[in-house]
């Protein structure tokens, strides 16, 4: 009977593409919409000058075994490849000089990261007791409270930065962060938790976020959805723009433009993985509060600055993955990685390539002023951290003026409304980074559940 129903898939990123081989793989006649004449949404990558570069997300965790049957399935498991040992090393910028993240007790003992009050506090978080509202406790709230003003400030909002581009004032720790929040909840502390936690991941054959594995591809993380898209080749239309959704008496009606001309398609579901501010104008005719909902998700912009310099002009050790920027540091910028020493093919051996991040929430004023001037000034002051004296042989921006949506204080009711509407639409479902977590593990992860809430409809 799979081969019967019809499903649309707004977009064709990791979130749709993957939800979609589930769906495809099970007999069901799936049909996916997407704007752009590539697939991957925020996966970008391109080949410069020797140098490869990833304009989205440069890596991924594999979290789930999910990631890995995906990979096997579209015929990637050759080009998969995983971060050298040497890049578990994450430096902190404090006091304009870099410090290795402690990973361990000793390390911790030793660091001079953290000074040696801010140390003697971590080893009272057992005896901290829980929040009287977890649902709207900001992710700052939270660790000042368990963990103290310190480790915040040069541990979590730097870290806060790195992967949201976040303000930790905001984010809501319960939704940003379920898994830390689950921590105190179910086992009265964070230190408890990871000890017991690790039993429950294990039945689950799942990965913490802090011991999987980080992958990419060798030719850059646009692989993974290009693989998946090849598999749906013929299910995929590129270069539409999908205009309206209508309700029919027992089926949907989407509406897309391609080539100047209006197209309909008529089907038992539809799946969007738009981001929310583009799912709102396409959704506008079926709830008024829905659109409320989705445009009230914020994304602020964020600048990806690509940098490829002579080797032999790097002033120091390249022995990590790379550096984030405490917001007391009062830089430009919120970090850099450091590509070429992660991945392999990202470079030529005699070269090194760097990718830093401009902006985020709590900086979303910078691109307010003049944009050359903002660029040289942050290539500035990576040139001073990282003690390099020339200029880049290689330069590259690109500004993703909404780039990743922020899990803010309240958005539990967001999330409540959703699943709301999904109840009182049997056939509409959505989905993307927005929903489950950002990340590309959450999204692959997510995919699975998305698929069987729809063959469970």
């Amino acid at each position: 009977m799979n081969n019967k129903k019809k499903i649309v898939i707004l977009g064709a990123g990791i979130s749709g593409l993957s939800t979609a081989y589930w769906l495809h793989k099970d007999g069901f006649d799936v049909q996916i919409l997407e704007s752009k004449s590539k697939p991957g949404g925020a996966m970008e990558t391109s080949f410069e000058d020797g140098f490869l570069i990833d304009y989205g997300p440069n890596s991924g965790l594999e979290t789930t075994p999910l990631i890995r049957q995906l990979v096997d399935e579209v015929g990637l498991s050759n080009e998969m490849i995983y971060a050298s040992d040497i890049s578990n090393k994450r430096y902190i910028l404090r006091g304009n000089k870099l410090h290795a993240l402690p990973m361990g007790p000793i390390s911790l003992i030793k660091t001079k990261l953290f000074s040696t009050k801010g140390k003697l506090r971590l080893f009272a978080e057992p005896f901290v007791g829980k929040s009287d509202d977890g649902y709207y406790q900001s992710i700052a709230e939270f660790v000042q409270r368990r963990l103290g003003q310190e480790f915040l400030n040069y541990a979590i909002d730097p870290f806060v930065s790195g992967v949201f581009a976040g303000d930790p004032n905001k984010l809501s720790v319960k939704s940003a962060f379920p898994k830390l929040y689950r921590l105190e909840e179910v086992y009265g502390g964070l230190i408890k938790g990871m000890i017991k936690g690790a039993r429950e991941r294990m039945n689950r054959n799942e990965e913490s976020k802090q011991s999987a594995k980080m992958f990419s591809f060798i030719n850059g993380m646009q692989s993974f959805p290009k693989a998946i898209a090849k598999k749906l080749n013929d299910k995929i239309i590129y270069e539409c723009r999908t205009q309206s959704v209508e309700r029919r008496i027992d089926n949907w009606v989407v509406s897309y433009e391609k080539d100047g001309q209006i197209h309909e398609i008529i089907t038992d579901c539809i799946l969007s993985t738009l981001p929310a501010y583009v799912t709102s104008k396409i959704f506008g005719g079926l709830d008024v509060n829905l659109v409320k909902h989705l445009e009230d998700i914020y994304y602020p912009p964020v600048m990806v600055l690509f940098i490829g310099f002579n080797k032999k002009d790097v002033g120091i050790p390249l022995d990590g993955f790379g550096f984030l920027i405490p917001s007391s540091e009062k830089k430009n910028f919120l970090g850099a990685i450091w590509s070429s020493t992660i991945f392999p093919n990202r470079c030529d051996d005699d070269k090194a390539a760097f990718t830093l991040f401009i902006g985020g929430a709590r900086s979303q004023n910078l691109f307010q002023t003049d944009k050359q001037k903002l660029i040289e000034t942050v290539l500035n002051e990576f040139k001073q951290i990282m003690c390099i004296k020339t200029e880049p042989i290689l330069l590259k921006e690109k500004l993703w003026h909404k780039a990743i949506p922020q899990y803010n204080i309240g958005y539990i009711e967001h999330e409540n409304y959703f699943d709301n509407v999904e109840k009182e639409n049997p056939g509409i479902f959505l989905s993307g980074n927005y929903r489950g977590g950002i990340s590309v593990g959450d999204c692959v992860k997510n995919s699975e559940i998305v698929y069987n809430k729809i063959i469970a409809n």
